[in-house]
């Protein structure tokens, strides 16, 4: 069995795809990274402030989460990508292992991104929609863009990924499934969308009250995650599990309020698209014929590289670039201006025979592009087009032409470790690179195999033991190490462990200087809480303070960040200011219920605790044993 999985990595390693996918997975990687960090930029003091805006334990946050911004700028932008990447991958490691974010805000996503993050730094990411790209190409000026092959990688760079990120995260999370009583009655979906803490603004009910639609979509999920490791990549299953998983994971987004996670799981969604889709979008949206025409002198290097990075951009390939020295007769509108002024300027004619020169000539590409019109009008408006011609003017009227001997340039090198791994020693010595990336598949399949025995077999069916202790914490050790720099964990989400018992929410409201109770605007009068408290901030109220068992100490360390935090949001003068707690019923059966999530949210709420601040110390009073009540 072993060498039939060799061989068929050796097969799968020299089969060569379009890059297309890979560079858009990078991308939305980037960009839902990208939005993380401005997520925990907002909510810097609530996160990170061990007493938020009082006690200010870390002040240079703020400043890693910039510079790990432009780190995942670059990153969605392809630009330098193996430093960006490496960098950005550093950066998951470092804020969710050596900050609160994974003790108290863990946003459910985290590991996961580690893993993606980990895998992208072997990927050739960088070889679609990346400025890397253009980088490489502006090293050649001289070399013109049609002569440059399309892109191409091995066809592994998309299966590993998916195999191991979500074939394994899937198949563990079934096994976990399997041991939930409304999991197993079709209910897995159902019941955590009718729980107000859970659900996005959008009201789910007319779904949620079908239930022989609940039963459907519950036991869909369930066969869908337990298969999709064996399956997904045949040709035949590969759409059927692609519109599947495309459907759960904008289904996540869309009514829960943890979108971060379904995003992150729907961006892999990229690499399952089959290759025949993207050549039908580009034969749909790729002109068959450009609508404009420009022409540079293939002698300056500065207008061939303009050229180059123009065409770059021009993504549904409306505008062909072509040398004015040669190409130039050919068009009989072009024959009224001589050799000499062609070749001060950049000109274009359209496809009506209008002729464009200079800053025009500018602004007609830009709205030829499509998507960059608004820069092809801004260079219209009267007001910056003289300011723009004039540095137009001197930008070309000082440029340098080039010789023969400057023709011949040294090409930029692409650096990255998949040209490296891949592309060079791959090449070089096929079988052994085979064997080791056989051995390596082998190594991550056994840490997950590790993970998935211990957590959701051994744990749920209670068969530890004092002879197998030592194993536990070797076990143990493993996962620590796979969860830290690969992101394998166990996925036991939204199982019986969270919601037995769990019957009750809590939110707070307070009575500001008129004597009027308002709720603080985090969780609302339904229980439900309000944006942007989704994502990891939820997961610190829903997952960890208040739970099936609250635990009072930790309840009230939630209590004195929240209110703190938006006591300085709104400007209340905390030493001023009464905090109420309150409680509201909840019920979380395994059994289908008729209109449940808007029973749950119709409850009564009833006062149990309040909180005071008094200079840097809050005084909170709760019942002893909140579960009773």
């Amino acid at each position: 069995m072993y060498s039939r999985f060799s061989n068929k990595l050796s097969k799968l390693l020299n089969k060569q795809v379009p890059a297309t996918g890979l560079g858009l997975f990078r991308l939305f990687y980037g960009l839902i990274t990208l939005q993380e960090i401005f997520f925990l930029l907002y909510f810097n003091h609530l996160i990170f402030d061990p007493i938020p805006y009082l006690d200010v334990e870390f002040p240079m946050i703020p400043t890693f989460l910039v510079l790990w911004a432009v780190v995942a700028t670059c990153v969605m932008l392809g630009y330098r990508y193996q430093t960006a990447m490496l960098c950005n991958y550093l950066f998951w490691i470092l804020f969710v292992n050596f900050t609160p974010m994974q003790r108290d805000f863990d946003g459910g996503f985290d590991t996961f991104m580690i893993g993606a993050g980990f895998f992208l730094l072997f990927l050739p990411a960088d070889k679609a929609f990346s400025l890397d790209n253009l980088r490489y190409k502006l090293s050649q000026p001289f070399k013109h863009y049609r002569e440059y092959a399309k892109p191409t990688v091995s066809v592994l760079a998309y299966y590993l990924p998916v195999a191991i990120c979500l074939g394994f995260l899937y198949f563990d999370s079934s096994v976990h499934k399997m041991f939930a009583e409304h999991w197993r009655n079709g209910l897995g979906t159902w019941l955590p969308a009718t729980q107000p803490y859970y659900v996005s603004a959008l009201d789910m009910s007319p779904l949620l009250n079908q239930e022989w639609l609940q039963n459907l979509l519950g036991y869909t999920i369930l066969v869908f995650q337990f298969t999709f490791i064996f399956f997904f990549w045949q040709r035949h299953l590969r759409i059927v599990y692609l519109l599947i998983g495309m459907s759960l994971h904008l289904g996540i987004t869309l009514s829960f309020n943890i979108y971060p996670f379904g995003l992150g799981m729907l961006c892999f969604y990229f690499l399952m698209i089959p290759f025949r889709w993207w050549r039908a979008m580009g034969h749909v949206f790729i002109a068959k014929k450009p609508t404009l025409t420009v022409f540079f002198d293939r002698q300056c290097p500065l207008c061939n590289r303009t050229a180059l990075t123009l065409n770059h951009f021009d993504i549904f390939r409306r505008i062909d670039f072509k040398n004015a020295q040669e190409n130039a007769a050919n068009y009989p509108e072009m024959a009224t201006i001589k050799s000499e002024t062609l070749l001060m300027d950049l000109y274009a004619i359209d496809t009506n025979g209008h002729i464009y020169s200079g800053v025009q000539t500018y602004a007609q590409i830009f709205k030829h592009t499509g998507y960059l019109a608004f820069i092809g009008v801004l260079l219209s408006l009267p007001m910056i087009r003289p300011f723009v011609e004039k540095k137009y003017r001197t930008i070309a009227d000082t440029r340098v032409r080039c010789d023969v001997a400057c023709l011949v340039v040294a090409p930029l090198e692409n650096n990255t470790w998949y040209t490296s791994l891949v592309e060079q020693y791959a090449v070089q010595k096929p079988k052994t690179f085979t064997r080791k990336l056989t051995k390596i598949l082998t190594l991550l399949l056994l840490l997950q195999l590790n993970s998935t025995i211990h957590y959701g077999l051994i744990y749920r069916l209670k068969l530890h033991n004092p002879v197998l202790s030592p194993l536990t914490q070797i076990s143990n050790t493993l996962i620590l190490w796979s969860q830290t720099f690969v992101g394998i964990v166990p996925h036991p989400l939204y199982l019986h462990d969270h919601f037995t018992g769990y019957d009750h929410i809590l939110a707070i409201t307070y009575t500001d200087a008129t004597g009027q109770e308002k709720w603080l605007p985090f969780v609302n009068d339904q229980g439900r809480m309000l944006a942007p408290n989704w994502g990891r901030v939820h997961s610190m109220w829903a997952n960890i303070a208040v739970t099936p068992t609250i635990n009072n100490q930790r309840l009230e360390k939630f209590i004195m960040k929240i209110t703190a935090f938006y006591g300085r949001d709104l400007g209340i003068d905390l030493n001023k200011t009464t905090f109420h707690i309150q409680m509201k019923k909840t019920r979380a059966p395994n059994d289908w219920v008729k209109d449940l999530l808007h029973q749950n949210m119709a409850g009564t709420w009833t006062i149990i605790g309040t909180a005071q601040w008094k200079d840097k110390a809050i005084q909170i009073e709760l019942p002893d044993n909140i579960n009773s009540l």
